[in-house]
């Protein structure tokens, strides 16, 4: 073969080896990616489908195209209307004890003391309880008959007399939110003690050094170092206990009066009681959307601080 022959497949063999090597890592990905797809994409695709039929379990001639009824229906539904705000307080007074909680054990459980092993292992055991284990749980605990809580309640003067709150509309969601407290605080103690533990002990002692004290330190050192462990976990916990309604459903399946419906267990409610799957999708869309604009927005003031400290 002359050189003016081998001079194209030897550029042919060049470019199939970079072009090889560009496409090597996806190979790699495609298998999770095809898992991604089917697993998640595809469901998702399915399920906001509905939210555009008249899906009826129980209606056998159901199944047709309605458009946006189901949206126009929401804007109207008093009890869908009622659960977002229910959903913006069990969201928002859940997570700000779970953080706040989880920060001070975060920061008790990162100094060396007898028996800190154990005590992280008791912190972290609510975190390993089933869910549905503890709404059971709790709700025995509120129970006036069998349960401690009414009587210790009675006992500091917070109750006139021994009561169940999960059955009072004005006190119900007090009862999912102290058990999802429970529950929550080991993910931040978890993942802020991870992060605490990764801040260099060399800043502290050059501030002690310098003479600040702990609250210098923890304003100017630990604050700056925990920010972006902060922002994701607030961010991943919000869309988290928004989606979470095992204690609601197991504690007070939504009432009573559906004073502790959230849009989670609503749609729970209209899919597996009413049996309407399509009513169900058209929430669920609206959730997401919600919840999807929320961590944009969280997405995008991190962003914006990062570049206003850079």
């Amino acid at each position: 073969m002359t050189d003016v022959g081998k001079r194209p497949a030897a550029r042919r063999g060049v470019f199939s080896r970079r072009l090889s090597g560009i496409l090597e890592p996806y190979y790699y990905v495609s298998p999770a990616v095809v898992l991604i797809v089917a697993v998640m994409l595809m469901p998702l695709i399915l399920g906001l489908s509905y939210a555009f039929r008249d899906i009826r379990i129980l209606n056998p001639f159901s199944g047709g195209f309605v458009g946006l009824a189901h949206f126009q229906a929401l804007a109207h539904d008093s009890a869908f209307l009622g659960a977002l705000i229910n959903t913006a307080w069990w969201t928002f007074g859940s997570l700000a004890f779970q953080f706040s909680l989880g920060l001070v054990l975060a920061l008790l459980l990162n100094r060396q003391f007898l028996g800190r092993r154990l005590i992280q292992a008791l912190v972290f055991l609510p975190w390993a309880v089933p869910t549905f284990l503890s709404g059971l749980n709790w709700a025995w605990m509120f129970n006036p008959v069998v349960g401690p809580l009414p009587h210790w309640l009675t006992s500091l003067g917070l109750m006139d007399t021994p009561f169940n709150i999960l059955s009072d509309p004005d006190l119900a969601m007090w009862g999912p939110i102290i058990a999802n407290i429970w529950f929550g605080i080991p993910f931040f103690a978890i993942t802020l003690l991870a992060a605490l533990q990764s801040i260099p002990g060399e800043l502290y002692e050059a501030a002690s050094i310098d003479g600040a004290t702990t609250r210098q330190k923890f304003i100017s050192i630990t604050i700056p170092f925990l920010a972006p462990t902060i922002a994701i976990t607030l961010m991943l916990r919000t869309i988290w206990i928004a989606n979470f309604a095992d204690l609601i459903v197991v504690m007070t399946k939504g009432g009573p009066a559906d004073s502790t419906q959230i849009v989670a267990s609503y749609i729970f409610t209209q899919a597996f009681r009413r049996l309407d799957f399509g009513y169900a999708s058209a929430i669920a869309a609206v959730l997401l959307v919600l919840l999807l604009a929320y961590a944009l927005g969280v997405i995008a003031l991190r962003r914006a601080m990062t570049h206003a400290d850079s």
